[in-house]
Formats: structure tokens, sequence, C-alpha cells
């Protein structure tokens, strides 16, 4: 079993430190709130004072913290004490751009590191359920595979462009929000029309949304808006969408609606709604 180190136990990665613990490896842990470190020691998760003693000894360390300014701050002030051959595997959300400049530095300053993000809340964490993604060099990836995939459903390595794997998460997030605020909308849309939520929720359960996303997000990236949904149809269905609610408060419909104007003021609308993404692609 390994001897590896968590920095920040909040939700994830309290989460991802009960796990390895109770799979035998030997973990010590910090996070600026010494309480929710505490908290992990009925596991045998050992807490420590500070980062850097967090990481001596240890194989790998992981990061599970809020944004890059705090990563940098951890990075930091665990160098003088990181074991040569340790690798540091981070699993916080990040700008992509500052991502690929960390890595740089870092690989060329020896520090082994992978950025790999995930897509999992704690249960999936405490159950190596979800989706972890990795980015950095190959080989460190194969030295820590094995390991990985003991904290995940499902592991995928993206290359060793070192912020493939953080944009790839901020368009998964995208897609998370985006969809939340929809259903948001759609909730919205069933109360002014005296249809219970739930029933309306199952509404989505009509649809390969999968299916959807596969065949119009790969014409919209190709430039591809032949019509099947001409713009101007869609803006007449989203006006109806915002009549129904009235006043009530609407999280993305009103920004789409001032988008299709746009559109249809410059000509589109007798393209395929997906239009509204012609800035994102080149047409070919």
């Amino acid at each position: 079993m390994a001897n590896i180190a968590f920095l920040g136990t909040g939700l994830l990665g309290s989460a991802f430190a009960e796990a390895a613990a109770k799979r035998g490896d030997t973990v010590t842990a910090w996070n600026r709130s010494s309480d929710k470190v505490q908290a992990l020691a009925q596991f045998g998760v050992r807490p420590a004072a500070t980062p850097a003693e967090a990481v001596r000894a240890v194989s790998r360390v992981h990061i599970v913290l809020k944004d890059d300014a705090v990563v940098e701050e951890a990075i930091a002030a665990i160098r003088d004490a990181l074991p040569a051959d340790a690798i540091v595997i981070d699993h916080t959300t990040t700008l992509p751009a500052l991502t690929a400049e960390r890595a740089a530095r870092l690989h060329a300053a020896g520090v082994k590191y992978l950025h790999c993000p995930v897509f999992m809340g704690p249960p999936a964490a405490r159950n190596a359920q979800g989706s972890m993604m990795v980015a950095g060099p190959k080989a460190l990836f194969e030295a820590v595979q094995a390991d990985l995939a003991k904290m995940t459903g499902r592991l995928e390595y993206m290359g060793e462009r070192a912020d493939l794997a953080a944009a790839n998460k901020l368009f998964g997030n995208a897609m998370i929000i985006g969809l939340s605020a929809i259903m948001a909308d759609i909730l919205t849309l069933a109360q002014a029309s005296d249809v219970s939520g739930e029933d309306a929720i199952k509404l989505l359960g009509l649809f390969d949304l999968n299916g959807m996303a596969a065949t119009r997000g790969a014409n919209m990236a190709k430039g591809n808006f032949t019509p099947s949904f001409e713009l101007a149809m869609a803006r007449k269905d989203v006006r109806l969408m915002l009549e129904t609610v009235g006043q009530r408060p609407m999280a993305a419909l009103p920004a789409v609606a001032a988008r299709m104007d746009q559109l249809i003021a410059a000509g589109r609308g007798a393209e395929d709604a997906s239009i509204i993404g012609i800035d994102a692609v080149s047409r070919p």
C-alpha cells in the first residue's frame, strides 16, 4: 500500500482521503481548517499541521483545493519537503492557461506533476465512481495509472498537453451548469402552467439528449447550420415561453432570446436554431 498525502479536505478531498485510508493506504492530510482533518482521524487519516509536514516521505501528493491561487500557495509550501520521486496529482478545477504554465514551470524544476480533475461528488469519490481525466507526461501517468484507477469509475488519459484536462473539465461543467439553468426555466414554465415540476422533468425522458448532443453538437462544431428547426421558428417558441412565465425570474432563456434577436436582425432567421453558436466556429 502507498504512503500518500492529501492537501485540501473539503467535501471532495475528505471523501478521497477516507476512501484511500479504507483501501489500506497510509494517508496524511492537511487543510487550512484543522477540524476538517481531525474528522478524518476515525478512518485512520493522520492530520498534519502544515502542507510540508503532510508530504514528507510520501510517494504521491493529491491536491484538492479551491483554485489556482491556493494551488500555487500549497505547492510553494511543500517544495522543500517534497521527496524527489513523489508525484503531485492536482485534482483542482483550474484555468487552462495557468495550468499549462504551472506544469511547464514545475517540470522544468524537476517536480513530477499531473493535472487530474474529476467529474464526481463526495459519494462517488468514496465509492470509486465518476470520471477522472489526466493530462501530462505519459510516463508519469503510467507510473500512477493503477493507483488512479482505484479512485474512479472511469479514467481518461487526455494526452501530454498539460492544459487539456483543465479545458475539458470546464467543458463538462459548462454542460452541467447550463443544463441546470435550462431545467430551472422548465420548472418555472411548469409552475406558470400549473403543471407539477416532477411531471415536467419526466418529459426529458422522451429525448435522447446524448444523441442530440452528439449529432447537433457535431454539426455546430463543423459550422453546418442546415435548418431542421429554423431560428425564426425557435424564437417564436421562446417568445411563447417568456410570455407564459410572465414576470417570474428565468435563468437562461432571456439571454437565449436576446442572442436569437441579434442573429435574426443579421438575416440568419432561416438557418437552424443552432446558429446561435456561429461565433464559436468557422463555416467551411
